[in-house]
């Protein structure tokens, strides 16, 4: 079996996914034949992504809304009719050293980080069973070690992984496969998006992060798509809970 039949006409949610390791995804799910709803919250660059695939809708909204969840689930649905594959890409991250610290900061990155995806994959629920289908989150390689700057960032992605460990236990008698994906440093202008990082102070970071990879450069999102694919694949119906760091060996820094 051919991974293009594997894809064709499943239908799949890439949530964050006009930009980075999302739109990756998407643009590589609907090549092998997928349907794909990405979303977020900027409608010219969503509208980009899906007019380069006819197998790609956009939706804007953002996930941090209490009813993101059951609006996100709702648009598969009416277009295609089933749901197959969810990906939780869409996160939100802030530099914020102690001085820094905010409630408001501290609240939504636990909304986006924490209560989006969950409410996204309760909204999901009932067509993942009818699907037997899968979930894949998108953690982060930073929450493997200490944080500085960044730990709210951080425990919030460690809670994600905790989630993914206990829903593949509660929704494994649905049939439904939970698995994350931990990237380490990605080329996806995360750094001046998500973090909100000058241009300048990006480039250092890129630059010490390379420095510091012991395969010797940064990731991109080729690194990462296969492996969302592989265990949003039914093809690995027997693989769940389990936590993927993708690095380059980052993670294994001293």
């Amino acid at each position: 079996m051919t991974q293009k039949s594997i894809w064709t006409d499943r239908v799949a949610i890439v949530t964050g996914g006009s930009s980075g390791i999302g739109k990756a995804t998407a643009l590589a799910l609907a090549e092998q034949g997928a349907k794909v709803l990405i979303t977020g919250r900027t409608a010219e660059t969503l509208d980009e992504v899906a007019t380069e695939s006819d197998g790609i809708k956009a939706l804007q909204i953002d996930s941090a809304d209490a009813d993101s969840g059951e609006r996100i689930v709702e648009a598969p649905l009416s277009h295609w009719g089933r749901l197959d594959l969810i990906v939780n890409n869409s996160g939100a991250g802030k530099v914020m050293p102690l001085p820094g610290y905010d409630a408001d900061s501290m609240a939504n990155l636990a909304t986006v980080n924490i209560a989006a995806p969950s409410l996204l994959i309760k909204a999901g629920h009932a067509a993942l069973k009818e699907s037997k289908g899968a979930i894949v989150n998108i953690g982060t390689a930073v929450a493997r070690n200490a944080a500085p700057m960044l730990a709210h960032y951080a425990a919030t992605k460690a809670a994600l992984d905790h989630l993914t460990q206990s829903w593949a236990v509660e929704l494994a008698g649905d049939g439904i496969r939970v698995n994350t994906i931990a990237p380490g440093p990605v080329k996806s202008g995360a750094l001046t998006g998500m973090m909100g990082l000058s241009s300048e102070m990006a480039q250092q970071v890129e630059a010490q992060e390379a420095a510091e990879i012991p395969l010797g450069r940064r990731g991109v999102t080729d690194d990462i798509v296969p492996w969302i694919l592989g265990l949003g694949s039914p093809e690995n119906e027997w693989l769940t809970g389990q936590i993927l760091t993708v690095d380059g060996g980052w993670s294994l820094r001293i």
